[in-house]
Formats: C-alpha cells, structure tokens, sequence
C-alpha cells in the first residue's frame, strides 16, 4: 500500500506502509502474541544523492509489532486527541539532530518530520500486527553540517507511546 503526505514547505515526502504479516488467519495457525504496547526497531536508511555532492532524500525504514493492532488513524481522526494542536495529531514522530562541533544537538523543523501513520488495524479477531514502515524524507539541500541522525517513534491510538530508537550518524556529503 503506498500513502502520501501533504507537502509542507521543501518537504514533499512519501509515506509507504508495507504489511509483512497479519497474524493468525485461521485457528489452525499459531497465533504471535505481542505487548499492546508498540514496539519499534531501525532497520535501515538510505541516501540517494543528486548529481553533485549532497543528499536529496533519505529513506527511514523501521519495523513494528503490536498486540493489539490499534496502530495508525484513519483520515477523518483529526479530533481530540488527534487534534492539530494536541501532541498526538502525529503519530510518528522523527526528530532531526545535526552534529555540530562533535556534538549532537536537536534541530527543530517547520515543517517537522513527524506523520501520520494510516489506520492498519486487521479485520480480523486476532488484532496482533507487525510490519515495515519507509519514510521518504526530504534533506537539506545545502546543509551547514554534513552529518545527522534521527530519533523516532510512534504512538498508538490508546496513546501508548512505543520504544524510541534511531540512525547511525548519516554523512550528507560526499566528498
């Protein structure tokens, strides 16, 4: 299934939900079991670069598993407490850190790189999930600092907040 985002200022990104695996379709199948909590894990980011020195794009990808499934919000959840202004109108959020003099410090975006996660929650009685989620995220293109990282999580829609996890330091220039 493929999702996008609204642009928000330079920021055009994609937003990909693939489902690995909706557990337990019949009874004969042994049922996975998880945390109603969500839990995530990095597995992977990658650079694309323009024809000249910098990263255009990168692609976050993590994976995720939930017991009982209540990951991701429908289009028309936009009231309390998914609201514009509550913490929780985005559900995953990505927060963007430059490495500046050795150090790494949090930069605040406007626009952020936070999204919305669509509704994934199975049909079926048994609500346990798990699957990968690719970001397209939309870098800098003449960035002070050639090295980031990001730090992220997601939220459910009982406002379970997931493990947070992040990148390796990215290098953003070639040299």
């Amino acid at each position: 299934m493929m999702f996008f985002r609204n642009p928000h200022g330079f920021r055009n990104c994609c937003f990909i939900a693939l489902i690995t695996c909706l557990i337990s379709f019949s009874s004969c199948m042994k049922k996975e079991v998880y945390p109603d909590i969500p839990e995530i894990a990095f597995q992977g980011f990658t650079t694309q670069f323009d024809t000249g020195m910098y990263a255009r794009r990168g692609f976050l990808t993590i994976s995720f598993k939930d017991g009982n499934g209540d990951i991701g919000l429908r289009p028309d959840q936009t009231g309390p407490p998914f609201d514009t202004g509550s913490i929780y109108y985005y559900n995953y959020i990505i927060d963007y850190y430059e490495k500046q003099h050795g150090t790494f410090v949090k930069i605040l975006l406007d626009p952020p790189y936070n999204a919305r996660i669509p509704y994934l929650t199975p049909n079926d009685p048994n609500k346990a999930i798990k699957g990968i989620i690719v970001d397209t995220l939309m870098l800098n293109p003449a960035p002070l600092f050639d090295t980031v990282k990001f730090k992220f999580f997601i939220y459910d829609r009982a406002l379970h907040k997931s493990n947070v996890d992040s990148t390796p330091p990215i290098i953003l220039r070639r040299r």
